[in-house]
């Protein structure tokens, strides 16, 4: 079995096409959810290439591509809290571009399908979207904590990392996120036919797996297009390792609800170990 540098195992991406072609809906929406770093994308563009494969249409979205605008969290963090201007925590997504999306894609509606460039932490101009102008037979949708509930607001009392000690120490942030998660993300999760889980052996493993996608970031760029990037967007720039660990603070609290709760509530449960290789699913 692979890590997913190189690729799951053949054997789970059949399963996971046969999962999603199971499905009753004419357009059946196939879920993923993993923390980052895990490999939910590099499976989710097994599954397309498979489904290709097998002669049908695919659309593949990720929960990444329905970040709001840079300019729409500097507002959030204005009006509500400055770790709002972070990407990424619940309250920090466009949900009716979201659910726009999905619902086109299922009726078989033209549309184009948002994306997010995450070294310049903005969205792409929606003229750079892909199109997709006919039916599809199916949706992968893949995201970082797709699926999970809210916790209780006891459980928001004490700061679980140095970030929420230091920079939410009235638990305002949390309470925001929190709130967000239970009052609007259901809605789009309801729009998975069925939701499969990636289960790491814990969330100590985040960090090193989201440095290893961040450095890719950096290789996929290349040392001079980053320079002449960064001349056109001094914004524009990979994330030291220092600023990753800041970074995935903010996603801690929800990815520790992730695994303690989807493990029973996803359809389908794929363990991966530290080196993400599959051990059981």
């Amino acid at each position: 079995m692979t890590s997913p540098t190189h690729g799951f195992p053949g054997s789970l991406v059949a399963a996971a096409l046969r999962s999603a072609r199971a499905l009753p809906q004419a357009v059946p929406v196939w879920g993923l959810s993993a923390l980052q770093g895990t490999g939910k994308s590099t499976l989710a563009a097994q599954l397309a290439h498979a489904a290709r494969q097998q002669g049908l249409r695919s659309a593949v979205l990720s929960l990444d591509d329905f970040y709001l605008t840079r300019a729409a969290r500097r507002a959030l963090a204005r009006q509500v809290h400055p770790l709002l201007v972070t990407r990424g925590p619940p309250g920090t997504h466009d949900l009716p571009l979201a659910l726009h999306t999905l619902q086109a894609l299922r009726e078989g509606r033209p549309v184009a399908l948002p994306r997010f460039d995450k070294l310049a932490d903005d969205r792409v101009a929606e003229s750079a979207w892909p199109r997709v102008d006919g039916p599809v037979d199916l949706v992968i949708f893949e995201g970082w904590c797709l699926g999970t509930p809210a916790q209780a607001e006891a459980a928001l009392v004490a700061p679980i990392n140095a970030l929420e000690r230091d920079e939410d120490r009235d638990g305002t942030w949390r309470s925001h996120c929190n709130a967000a998660l239970a009052r609007d993300y259901p809605a789009l999760w309801r729009t998975c036919d069925t939701l499969w889980f990636l289960q790491p052996p814990g969330f100590e493993h985040v960090v090193d797996w989201r440095w290893q996608a961040e450095e890719g970031l950096k290789a996929e760029e290349g040392l001079k297009a980053e320079q002449s990037l960064q001349a056109e967007h001094p914004g524009r720039a990979a994330m030291t390792r220092p600023q990753l660990e800041r970074f995935v603070q903010h996603y801690e609290r929800v990815s520790r609800q992730a695994l303690r709760t989807l493990p029973t509530l996803a359809d389908h449960v794929v363990r991966v170990d530290a080196q993400r290789r599959v051990i059981a699913g």
